[in-house]
């Protein structure tokens, strides 16, 4: 039967129409959220006064990009729906990739990191050098190791922790009071700082073996708290809020980086600078990260890491088939939690000064969404996952250009979470997997294979 062209035009004006009331709806959600974040600024004046300034344009942009941007989303969907749809056959895996060009990818990667702070060096010199290599280099490292530590128990356990914070606390703390308390040198409190901290992973698992899921998550966002409150309140010891200061730095074999007759520069006849020791720390958390990736990866294909992965997938068949939940679930913990301990032991050297406002959730928060947006399993996810948050938020305070089109009073670091909110929700949006959506299996066949990411259970254990 033919469609009269009335009909016709009708029924393409009825998606168009559904698009324009969820743009308005998109529209008038992000005028809510807007007016109370952007609408008013408030100021001191001379006299010490609160002073409101309206700032309604940047609610207008807000607005619009929410209004236009959800109109196009839905028209692209429509104009996708409407095509001739096509049989696909979802394949169990994906093209093996070759590898000769994964090995090939790896040495370009290594041979980036371990030339990054020369060539930090020859781009900006001296002077940019100093910023290049501390706040991008050596901070995405520790969240890469980070990162690693907590895709352990998150990752390939399935085990949701929300106080892996805690765990470098732990590792901070526990460098700060060896040192000052016994004389410690670093090079002793690193190790004795995973042991505590993977004790201390131990202590938590504990409590947890029969949780999961979002019960599991309460748990240990309560362990992270409790120990910030500790921190805070256990003064003699830990100083309070006041932190531990005169945090002895790292040596190179007995060797400070300082401007003395005894110091690396003089023994070597070289000018002092501080830019030795900041090469020495990246180079040394750049050994760190990579030596927690390389056990995270044996530990897999051991059978260790396979009961994580088995206790992920489904906890009552795990101990159908014999397997000790309790003791897997308890080295995924400590292991990751030892790791986290390396991280913060190395913070509070490189740093030589902590408190407990270094320590508080949103960088339990930080971490997990890097495994998050990275792919939960997925090493290389990971560490691209920190470079773009980490790298992200510094980038932002080099964007001094925004301040000729929003005003001389904008700082973009003000809106670092707002933009970061947005892009998570986009990459959730295209990639709701992660980035890296494949998974390599522990053990295979006559071939090796990438396994789909929604083939995989992941935070059930």
């Amino acid at each position: 039967m033919a469609v009269a062209p009335a009909e016709l035009s009708s029924t393409k004006a009825r998606p168009l129409t559904a698009a324009l009331k969820q743009a308005l709806g998109a529209a008038l959600l992000a005028f809510g959220l807007s007016v109370p974040i952007l609408a008013l600024r408030t100021e001191q004046d001379i006299s010490n006064r609160l002073v409101l300034q309206p700032r309604w344009s940047y609610v207008l942009i807000a607005v619009l990009l929410a209004f236009f941007g959800r109109l196009l989303y839905l028209t692209y969907a429509a104009a996708t729906a409407n095509r001739a749809p096509r049989v696909r056959v979802r394949a169990l895996t994906t093209r093996t990739v070759s590898a000769g060009f994964a090995q090939f990818v790896s040495v370009v990667g290594l041979l980036a990191l371990l030339l990054y702070p020369w060539i930090a060096l020859s781009i900006v010199g001296r002077a940019g050098a100093i910023k290049w290599i501390d706040n991008f280099g050596i901070q995405i490292m520790i969240y890469i190791m980070l990162g690693w530590g907590l895709n352990i128990v998150v990752g390939l356990a399935g085990l949701l922790d929300l106080g892996y914070v805690a765990f470098y606390a732990v590792g901070a703390y526990s460098t700060a009071l060896l040192a000052h308390t016994f004389g410690l040198s670093f090079w002793i409190c690193l190790p004795l700082a995973g042991i505590l901290a993977a004790f201390w992973g131990v202590l938590l698992g504990f409590p947890v073996l029969r949780l999961r899921g979002d019960y599991l998550a309460i748990v240990t966002l309560a362990f992270g708290e409790i120990i910030r409150l500790v921190l805070i309140n256990w003064v003699p010891v830990t100083n309070g809020y006041a932190g531990i200061s005169g945090i002895p730095r790292p040596t190179f074999f007995g060797l400070p980086f300082n401007a003395s007759d005894q110091g690396f520069a003089a023994f070597f006849g070289l000018e002092f600078t501080p830019l030795h020791r900041l090469i020495f720390l990246f180079y040394l958390i750049l050994a760190l990260a990579l030596l927690t990736n390389w056990v995270t990866l044996r530990l897999r294909r051991l059978p260790v890491g396979r009961a994580w992965e088995a206790l992920r997938e489904d906890e009552i068949a795990c101990r159908s088939l014999g397997i000790n939940t309790t003791n897997t679930k308890l080295t995924a913990f400590a292991i990751g939690a030892g790791f986290g301990g390396f991280a913060g032991s190395f913070f509070a050297a490189r740093q030589g000064f902590i408190s407990p406002e270094s320590f508080t959730f949103i960088e339990s928060a930080v971490v997990l969404a890097i495994v998050v947006l990275g792919g939960m399993g997925s090493q290389i996810g990971v560490a691209i996952a920190a470079i773009a948050m980490i790298g992200g938020t510094e980038i932002l305070r080099e964007l001094d250009w925004l301040k000729d089109i929003f005003g001389p009073a904008f700082d973009p670091t003000q809106y670092r979470m707002l933009i970061f909110g947005l892009a998570m929700v986009l990459v959730m949006i295209w990639k709701p997997r992660g980035l890296i959506s494949y998974r390599s299996p522990s053990i295979f066949l006559r071939e090796k294979k990438k396994v789909r990411a929604d083939l995989v259970r992941e935070g059930h254990g």
